[in-house]
């Protein structure tokens, strides 16, 4: 199992599946979300269409069609409050959610980006250790067939507290 960051566009990786920080009616949106939608192409609108929208803290699945990505894991990260209206509970449930997804549909790799840190305004260094903490502790209790799994960064800072917040925490990931 590899688990590492890398400063990248997701939308270029080639991995089976990339996790997309969606908002509720999965029908695209700035950052990531445009992103990966312009990138995708105009049949996974289509599809995130039929699929009725995503709570916070859950995650849908659809086809990657113009990515080298096979699929797209849509998933809602909470927008900061200030910390107190579940925002922790509902960031780790984005990734875990995410990689049950994975899972099911026995995907071996799988990139992330830093969920929730954009327009949603989740401290990237909360944010960080949220993500690497769920990532880690659902790889561990959960069977599965993952053997690469990429935090995305867009920028220097995003990356910065990535390496750290792994190194601390995988001992060798």
């Amino acid at each position: 199992m590899n688990i590492r960051v890398m400063r990248e566009d997701i939308t270029r990786l080639n991995v089976e599946a990339i996790v997309n920080a969606a908002n509720t009616t999965l029908l695209g949106g700035g950052g990531v979300d445009g992103a990966i939608h312009t990138a995708a192409g105009p049949k996974l609108l289509a599809e995130c269409k039929t699929l009725g929208g995503c709570l916070t803290g859950s995650a849908k699945i659809t086809k990657g069609y113009n990515l080298k990505a096979k699929y797209v894991i849509h998933t809602v990260g909470p927008v900061y409050q200030g910390g107190d209206h579940q925002e922790e509970e509902l960031l780790r449930s984005c990734y875990t959610s995410s990689l049950q997804l994975a899972v099911d549909y026995k995907v071996k790799s799988i990139a992330f980006p830093a969920i929730s840190t954009g327009v949603y305004n989740y401290p990237k260094k909360e944010a960080t250790a949220v993500a690497v903490s769920a990532v880690t502790s659902f790889l561990r209790s959960v069977p599965h067939e993952i053997k690469d799994l990429i935090f995305v960064c867009f920028d220097q800072e995003c990356f910065d507290l990535y390496k750290h917040e792994l190194a601390s925490a995988c001992d060798g990931c």
